[in-house]
């Protein structure tokens, strides 16, 4: 018998649950998998999974309560089925909303504390945190703070995250979001998530006072977690910011910038705040040095596929579903994967990259010189290998509801570009 641990059972979601038990993979004659369930199953229990022959589906069922674990559930109590005709080729797309599932509370939490910890003295800094923080943002980084912790929590044996767990998980989220506010301005971006940007709304100068006042406030949070290591680690992220931007502004309109300079400056905007993520929520589960460095590992990977991905967007998606105009990137000079590759067969894209644009429709040839020169295909390649390689670093946790979730974050992310 296979045992597995599952905060979330409602399903019709995703092959979150499936994945973990194994069901559909291994011939039981009967007791398929058994799931732990939670506080959401009126004082916790188990749930036993029957395989039927019609159909091909599992059946959950309660049986004997037992103490509640660290994969706390929601929902109500209830019978639910699994359709195992589904092939994994042809299952439904991957929701984020889905995939948080099983740290919705946390979310919850997060979402909760923010505005009370960003601004509370100064009504200037209130309205601009409730414009940005109210922007509808994915939360995707504490997320992963959240997912990596309870993740790794059980390979430490905690039963609850701590307050040092949930603090990252804010911190995170104020450096994210003071770095947007930043780059807003840098780009001179108007629109941010369909909403007006800061600057657009209070102006340049308040703009850029707050996402520094953010990150002052971020480090005066970080500070009082009194965690050297993890001090060290945030802080460094910060300074990769500014690393990044000036790498960027350095190298705009270069066609001889190179595929490893590319994938610095991705760590450096991107990655290095998901890796720094992940780690520090490791390191606040106390597990050991192995763990903690695949956790880096991980979100690392993870943070230059989720670049990749981005960068590709740019060139396939239309400009209403960008919400600014397609190859936006190339128009500014900043050379992204997808241009690096075609740069490589096509001598004409280098010519009108090097002229800036300057001939009316020169844009629009660029564009498509990326598209014919295998730009997108190989940046495609790039970004499954960082996948491959994120998903190989999660192989040092013990499977559950929690791995299964952060594996579908990596898949979640190349299907922005199936």
């Amino acid at each position: 018998m296979m045992m597995t641990s599952c905060r979330n059972i409602d399903l019709g979601t995703s092959v979150l649950d499936l994945i973990s038990c194994g069901c559909g993979r291994r011939q039981f004659p009967k007791t398929v998998c058994k799931i732990g369930v939670t506080r959401s199953y009126g004082g916790g229990g188990n749930l036993l999974f029957i395989r039927r022959d019609v159909g091909r589906s599992c059946k959950a069922v309660p049986t004997k309560p037992k103490e509640i674990s660290l994969v706390n559930g929601i929902g109500e109590a209830k019978t639910v089925s699994f359709d195992l005709r589904q092939e994994s080729s042809s299952k439904q797309p991957i929701s984020l909303v889905n995939l948080f599932e099983v740290v919705a509370d946390d979310l919850q939490m997060l979402n909760d504390n923010l505005l009370s910890i960003v601004g509370a003295e100064n009504p200037v800094l209130i309205s601009a945190a409730e414009q940005i923080f109210g922007a509808g943002g994915k939360r995707m980084r504490p997320g992963l703070v959240f997912l990596v912790s309870r993740a790794t929590a059980e390979l430490a044996g905690l039963k609850e995250l701590t307050t040092e767990h949930r603090r990252l998980g804010e911190i995170i989220e104020m450096i994210h979001t003071a770095s947007l506010i930043h780059d807003d301005v840098l780009d001179e971006s108007d629109m941010r998530r369909g909403k007006e940007t800061v600057h657009e709304l209070f102006g340049t100068r308040v703009a850029v006072l707050a996402g520094d006042f953010m990150f002052a406030q971020a480090s005066w949070y970080l500070a009082n977690l009194e965690n050297l290591e993890v001090i060290k680690l945030i802080s460094q992220v910060i300074k990769d910011f500014a690393s990044g931007e000036i790498k960027q502004a350095s190298s705009l309109f270069d066609c001889d910038v190179t595929l490893e300079d590319y994938l610095l400056k991705s760590y450096y905007k991107t990655a290095s705040l998901v890796a720094a993520s992940t780690k520090g929520a490791a390191i606040f589960s106390r597990v050991g040095t192995d763990v903690t460095e695949q956790m880096y590992q991980f979100g690392k990977n993870l943070g230059l596929s989720f670049q990749v991905v981005d960068d590709i967007l740019d060139f396939t998606q239309s400009s209403e579903q960008l919400g600014k105009p397609a190859g936006s990137d190339l128009a500014k000079g900043n050379l992204t994967a997808p241009v690096i590759f075609a740069l490589e067969k096509e001598p004409r894209l280098r010519e009108i990259i090097e002229s800036e644009f300057c001939e009316e429709g020169s844009l629009e040839e660029g564009i498509e010189l990326v598209r014919e020169g295998g730009g997108i295909r190989r940046a495609q390649e790039l970004a499954r290998e960082k996948a491959d390689e994120a998903l190989k670093n999660l192989q040092c946790l013990p499977q559950s509801g929690f791995r299964s979730a952060l594996e579908e974050m990596v898949m979640f992310n190349l299907e922005r570009i199936d």
